[in-house]
């Protein structure tokens, strides 16, 4: 029975329940780092209720199967290092126990390999994290670009080495008509060599080395270009091309290319020296002086450089006047031409354009003139039809017919002999004209009736109403001198009845003898004719009648003035002559 309990009471320990790591989760994991980088070593164990972590300790498990420990630490005595690893570890925490990552700050290639997290607890044991570290190196990668010279045979130009862990692979980006060699060495260095026949034209072309390694994001790129040097190319050319006796400043250029650029220059002449006053500034021969005939002869230049030599030889003729003088006179005559039709042409243009502008000038004159004309014209005929409208007579049915009366009265007595200018008959009975006897003694009234006289009185009576009458017709006669009727009424001078004798001085109206409205009364406006004329006339037997009549219609009579009486019809003359 005691045995029993024993038993159970191992299994209960066996079977409780303990803690666990919480980084990394599983018992084995791989790690990568870069030589010369820090590399963390992660080991977290997470206790339980009733448990506790006594101690951590870090092994590198070597080669023959042994352990190297490392560093330790105790949850009350602290950490210790140990060995050739103190001072390149430590705890990436202050509190070990609790969470026990190990620390590389400066990672070598001799840190590769496999480390052992090994955690004390009580009362339930240990436990223990492999971890495996691979370390790689950066490759580390140079170019030799080799100077070639045009003329080698086919060789290598160039060579790209790169060292790294794991070892990098090396190729080449160019357009060059080449070809590549890879060769691996120990410890992770790659050579990478390219070969090729070099010519002139391969100079500065682009010779790039690419380097790819997994621990970068894309191909490392070492950019070259290839040089290949070969002779000058020299060349001689002159500033001015006509040689003559007397040109100054003449010089001839030895132009060269090749690579690299000669720096040396020698000039000859064939046959002889230089001739004096001739010197050698780089490139240039310079005459310091006027061309002479004896300056004429074959000129050598000589360039060299590393690569090798280059010459041009120059022949100068010197000749006795300048070839180009007729030609530069041609082409100083031409421009003269030339400058001489340019400012011949702007003038016309100048004149053209004052031309131009002066006939418009004067057209819009003659036009303002014209314009003017026709509208002193147009308010003339305007006047003129003013003044023909009252002395027509009007077919405006809006005219009433005693404006026909009037205007027919007017139009008879224009063309009439009715005129108070003629002298008076003595002895006649007139009113306003005066009265005429007819041939044959026969006296007639103011409608051209015989006279039939009753009695000796009656005849009397006649002979003082005719005093009165002609009484009556001289003060109207004087009124309507003396008035401005003719102006401020409008009426026509034509229409004016009467017109005094220039020997007779104004009188005053006699109020008396004015009919309605302010006029004169009908027997007061009768003219005075002979016999011949009213034969003429007696067609207008009744002239006094309607004259009488188209007055009183027409004109009233205020404040000593004959007016017109207001009509819709009605045109007024101002006394300057414009209409109103």
């Amino acid at each position: 029975m005691q045995c029993v309990k024993s038993l159970t009471l191992l299994l209960l320990l066996v079977v409780k329940v303990h803690g666990d790591f919480v980084e990394p989760p599983q018992p084995n994991t791989s790690l990568r780092s870069l030589a010369e980088s820090q590399t963390r070593l992660p080991c977290r164990y997470q206790a339980e209720e009733g448990e506790k972590v006594v101690q951590v300790t870090w092994y590198k498990e070597l080669a023959d199967g042994s352990k190297d420990q490392i560093i330790t630490a105790h949850f009350s005595e602290g950490h210790t290092e140990f060995g050739r690893y103190s001072g390149r570890v430590k705890f990436e925490s202050s509190s070990p126990t609790e969470d026990s990552a190990l620390l590389i700050p400066s990672t070598e290639e001799s840190d590769e390999g496999s480390y052992i997290c090994h955690i004390s607890t009580f009362p339930n044991g240990n436990f223990e994290r492999h971890i495996t570290v691979t370390v790689w190196i950066l490759p580390i990668s140079s170019l030799d670009p080799v100077i070639l010279k045009e003329g080698d045979s086919y060789r290598v130009v160039a060579s790209c080495r790169a060292v790294g862990r794991p070892p990098p692979r090396l190729s080449w980006d160019t357009d060059l008509p080449g070809q590549s060699q890879n060769r691996t060495s120990e410890g992770g260095s790659v050579s990478s060599y390219f070969s090729l026949h070099p010519l002139r034209s391969m100079n500065g072309k682009k010779l790039d080395c690419l380097m790819w390694h997994p621990a970068l994001n894309g191909p490392r790129r070492i950019s070259t270009r290839l040089e290949v040097q070969y002779p000058p190319d020299a060349t001689i050319t002159s500033v001015s091309g006509d040689w003559f006796v007397g040109l100054e400043n003449a010089e001839l250029v030895c132009d060269s290319g090749g690579n690299p650029k000669p720096q040396n220059f020698t000039w000859t002449r064939r046959g002889g020296a230089l001739p004096d006053g001739v010197s050698v500034v780089g490139g240039k021969l310079v005459f310091g002086r006027t061309l002479r005939l004896n300056d004429t002869g074959v000129y050598e230049c000589v360039a060299r450089s590393v690569a090798g030599v280059g010459k041009a030889e120059y022949s100068v003729t010197v000749a006795g006047t300048s070839q180009r003088k007729g030609i530069t006179n041609d082409e100083n005559f031409l421009l003269i031409i030339l400058g001489s039709s340019a400012a011949a042409l702007v003038m016309v243009l100048i004149i053209v354009v004052l031309l131009v502008n002066r006939h418009h000038r004067h057209r819009n004159k003659k036009l303002e003139r014209q314009l003017t004309e026709k509208i002193d014209e147009m308010n003339s005929l305007s006047r003129q039809n003013s003044f023909r409208r009252l002395n027509s007579v009007s077919t405006d049915p809006r005219v009433q017919p005693e404006d026909y009366a009037l205007l027919r009265v007017d139009s008879r007595m224009k063309n009439s002999q009715m005129s108070l200018e003629r002298p008076i008959n003595k002895g006649s009975q007139s009113t306003l004209g005066g009265k005429w006897s007819p041939p044959g003694g026969v006296e007639l009234d103011e409608l051209g009736r015989p006279v039939i006289w009753h009695d000796g009185r009656e005849s009397l009576r006649h002979t003082e109403m005719d005093g009165e009458k002609e009484e009556r017709r001289k003060r109207v006669e004087s009124y309507l001198k003396s008035s401005n009727m003719s102006l401020d009424s409008g009426l026509p001078s034509s229409l004016i009845p009467l017109k005094v004798q220039q020997e007779e001085g104004p009188r005053e109206p006699d109020l008396a003898h004015l009919g309605e409205g302010g006029l004169p009364r009908v027997e007061d406006w009768a003219p005075t004719q002979s016999v011949e004329e009213e034969r003429e006339v007696d067609d207008d037997g009744s002239s006094s009648y309607q004259i009488s009549e188209a007055l009183t219609n027409h004109f009233y009579f205020s404040k000593g003035v004959l007016r017109p009486r207001p009509h819709s019809n009605a045109i007024l003359m101002h006394p300057k002559g414009q209409i109103i």
